[in-house]
């Protein structure tokens, strides 16, 4: 019994793989990079690696053929879509041998929403704009044709309002789904939100988070790079798929 159970503490943890779309500006996989700084910091000796779905190196079927054993793939996405539902798991199906899961997305979570405030913070929103009732927020992402993913990203702007005093944040996406970020503008300026800040829902510097940018009328965010409540959420999600797997296994005991 107690050569088993030191067996067991002898096991390596699972690689963390992390997971980003990928982009063709230089700075994002950079960005991404701190990201992954922050998160070995937070756990020294766990082996975090780098993947990407599409467009930079190293693309994820590449990071898991080198992998063997356990890994745990996590998604930097913050909602619920294609790449989530489809490309991931095709992915891990692809390397039969290595025994993956795959972890939620970021969003939504209180994590999240602690990073989306503070880089609204930095970009010069003040806690007495909250109160203003010309102040609104356009939450800019990705756009997805999932339904779920529209869900998700609708979620993380209710509890981003509810942490910025109750200042009304509309959900906008850059592609395949409406509003657009100048539409969310419109309807804010239409209640008579003149001042609307553009939050940035993008994990780096990329074409769309420039271009939600770029429609902000008064300020935008910078994207949310190597924020340490993003690096604590890509462990979070990391030792959830940790549990849940464990948890399965003791009901599959029983």
């Amino acid at each position: 019994m107690l050569g088993r159970i030191l067996a067991r503490r002898a096991e390596p943890a699972p690689t963390l793989v992390a997971v980003g779309h990928g982009s063709r500006d230089p700075r994002a996989a950079a960005e991404l990079q701190r990201l992954l700084d922050r998160v070995r910091e937070l756990r020294p000796g766990l082996d975090v690696r780098l993947a990407h779905i599409e467009l930079n190196a190293p693309l994820l079927t590449d990071t898991l053929a080198g992998l063997t054993g356990d890994a745990v793939l996590v998604p930097l996405l913050f909602a619920r879509g294609y790449h989530v539902k489809h490309d991931l798991p095709a992915a891990v199906e692809a390397h039969p041998a290595l025994r993956a899961r795959i972890a939620a997305p970021l969003g939504p979570h209180p994590l999240l929403v602690e990073a989306l405030a503070d880089r609204l913070a930095e970009a010069g929103l003040r806690p007495e704009d909250g109160a203003s009732p010309a102040t609104g927020v356009v939450l800019a992402a990705a756009g997805s044709r999932d339904p779920d993913s529209a869900t998700d990203i609708r979620r993380i702007a209710g509890l981003l309002g509810e942490r910025l005093g109750g200042v009304p944040v509309l959900p906008a996406y850059t592609s395949a789904a409406a509003p657009t970020v100048p539409e969310a503008v419109r309807a804010l300026a239409a209640r008579g939100r003149h001042r609307v800040a553009v939050a940035s829902c993008f994990t780096a510097p990329g074409r769309f988070a420039t271009r939600a940018a770029a429609h902000a009328p008064w300020l935008a965010s910078a994207p949310l790079g190597a924020h340490p409540a993003l690096a604590r959420l890509v462990l979070l999600r990391y030792d959830e798929a940790l549990a849940a797997r464990s948890h399965r296994k003791e009901l599959a005991a029983i």
